[in-house]
């Protein structure tokens, strides 16, 4: 049970450490400050609910962090909203909802990979998957947000991000060149190339692009003025595996402008590992199936099947307060329900981004809830309320159960695979 547990998990942590030295070198490159640069030139006052919701967005899919993007980017955002007259509440939720959809949406998120890798989906299917679920959603979010902003009159000015944006401007060449990187990386996604070798591509092209667009930051970070070819090389290996900063001398851009490579994903390689070793235990000795077996009497359908997954999800970030276990424990249970009803993995692992990572933030007590709340100063009790995005998904994702709509189903062939690859 352990064994089986742990070697099902090894795909998922493979890729987490990909996603880590992909990073530093996207960091290196310049590829992550170009986004939040150009994303927040996006920014205009008559629309800062939309747009302080977008610019999260972009930069938490960038980084793959929801804390990182609420700690940087969002602290920034609610000084420019609070100049504006706007109340915390309102600028923490728009906040919120966009840090959370790059949590469940980026390629680079743990909860991305932890959700397809406890359902045994593919990465970059998973994530194509989410699209009609997170689409919609985001899609009321901003227009919500809009209306909001529309009725609501604003002063002051957005001053306050000058210095955050001439910080990196100073610090990197900022370029549009650089979006090749990331284009090649989603274009990879939509031919269904394999997770591994789109990130190892992703890695080596921000390495190269590093060397053609950021000399002075290899020198920053290699600590070394001569010898370029050494000094490249030096950067690049410590941007892969271990963490490396770029200092500008602005508190927040230095706070953004930092990677923990491949060293930075252990803890969350620990936490799968434990989880792991956990439910195989729960597994092997028969409690989880006992659990399950409970809870899913009155799932006959994909609809209830879906809403038990939410629910459970749910009452696990309520009662267990980690968003983590919100996933690792539904994903557990339900992996074999949902492939006797003939749901793909995919259906599975969007389910489980759709109710337990989003739904985290809005617990004040759990872990999520309660750190983004004393990084943004506000109490989390304000900004719940008006976190659309995260009180809308899980809904929309039960809807679309309910009523048939893009649900991920096995074709027969498929499921006698299936079948046979399953049975002892």
């Amino acid at each position: 049970g352990v064994v089986k547990s742990i070697s099902a998990a090894i795909p998922a942590i493979l890729i987490l450490l990909l996603i880590g030295s992909l990073a530093g070198t996207w960091l290196l490159s310049g590829i992550i400050p170009s986004m939040v640069y150009y994303g927040l030139h996006i920014l205009n006052p008559t629309i800062f609910l939309v747009a302080a919701c977008v610019i999260c967005a972009i930069v938490s899919i960038a980084t793959g962090t929801s804390w990182g993007t609420v700690a940087t980017i969002g602290v920034a955002l609610l000084g420019v909203g609070r100049a504006l007259g706007l109340p915390d509440g309102l600028i923490g939720g728009a906040i919120i909802s966009g840090a959370y959809l790059g949590d469940k949406f980026s390629p680079m998120s743990d909860t991305s990979n932890l959700s397809a890798g406890m359902a045994g989906a593919d990465l970059f299917t998973h994530i194509r998957f989410m699209v009609w679920t997170t689409l919609p959603t985001m899609v009321i979010t901003l227009i919500l947000f809009l209306l909001i902003g529309l009725f609501r009159e604003t002063t002051g000015e957005y001053q306050d991000i000058t210095p955050f944006l001439q910080a990196i401007d100073g610090a990197f060449n900022i370029t549009p060149w650089l979006f090749l990187v990331p284009a090649l990386v989603i274009f990879l996604i939509v031919k269904k190339a394999p997770a591994a070798p789109a990130l190892f591509l992703g890695t080596l092209v921000g390495a190269v692009f590093a060397l053609i667009f950021q000399p002075q930051i290899i020198k920053q970070v290699s600590g070394m003025e001569g010898q370029f070819h050494l000094a490249s090389f030096i950067a690049i290996m410590k941007a892969m595996y271990t963490d490396i900063s770029v200092v500008t001398g602005h508190d927040i851009a230095d706070n953004l402008l930092q990677t923990g490579g491949m060293s930075g994903m252990l803890k969350t390689v620990w936490l799968i590992l434990c989880a792991m070793i956990f439910g195989g235990i729960m597994e092997g000795s028969g409690l989880l199936q006992r659990i399950t077996e409970s809870i899913i009497r009155w799932a006959h359908n994909t609809g209830s099947l879906v809403a038990s997954t939410v629910a459970t999800s749910i009452f696990i970030n309520l009662t267990a307060s980690d968003q983590y276990l919100s996933l690792v424990i539904p994903g557990r249970m339900y992996s074999d329900t949902y492939r006797k009803q003939g749901l793909k993995p995919e259906m599975l692992s969007r389910t489980l981004q759709d109710s337990g990572t989003v739904t985290s933030a809005l617990v004040p007590w759990n872990t999520c809830g309660a750190t983004q709340g004393a990084v943004l100063g506000i109490s989390p009790f304000s900004f719940v309320p008006y976190a659309f995005f995260n009180i809308l998904t899980p809904i929309v994702t039960v809807l679309f159960a309910y009523f048939n709509i893009k649900i991920a189903r096995f074709k027969a062939h498929e499921q006698d695979a299936q079948r046979h690859t399953h049975e002892p």
